[in-house]
């Protein structure tokens, strides 16, 4: 961690503030996990198969981010750890290119929250703990 911290503030240091800070969670109702336990387990019992399928999937969200999908990247880091419940999670930084910076004015266009409508959104009519 404490390498980690260093190799950070070298990056600060050269690139200035990060300009996104996203973390990646472990969802043990991954269809990729949920798929592969035996009958009776849970997620829980299949910690290699949890760290797998994270592995995995961090791999390509880094692959993509590292390759525009959210504009051009002079710099990245991250860092995984392990939650209390054993589930691992990601903090990625990004240092992105001049043009590929979000300004305040761009910030409505890019996030939205609103409340489903039901009638729209059949999904949102089950419980949450469901739609995992």
């Amino acid at each position: 961690m404490f390498e980690k911290q260093q190799d950070a503030m070298a990056y600060v240091r050269k690139f200035g503030c990060p300009d996104m800070f996203i973390t990646v969670t472990t969802n043990p109702n991954w269809k990729e996990i949920t798929d592969h336990l035996l009958e009776g387990q849970h997620p829980h019992d299949r910690p290699d198969l949890l760290v797998r399928v994270f592995r995995l999937k961090l791999k390509q969200t880094m692959h993509a981010l590292k390759n525009g999908c959210q504009g051009s990247v002079d710099a990245w880091l991250y860092n995984i750890e392990f939650q209390k419940r054993g589930l691992p999670h990601a903090h990625i930084l990004l240092w992105m290119s001049r043009e590929s910076k979000i300004h305040p004015c761009m910030i409505d266009a890019a996030v939205s929250a609103e409340i489903p409508d039901k009638n729209q959104d059949p999904e949102s009519k089950r419980p949450m703990h469901e739609r995992w």
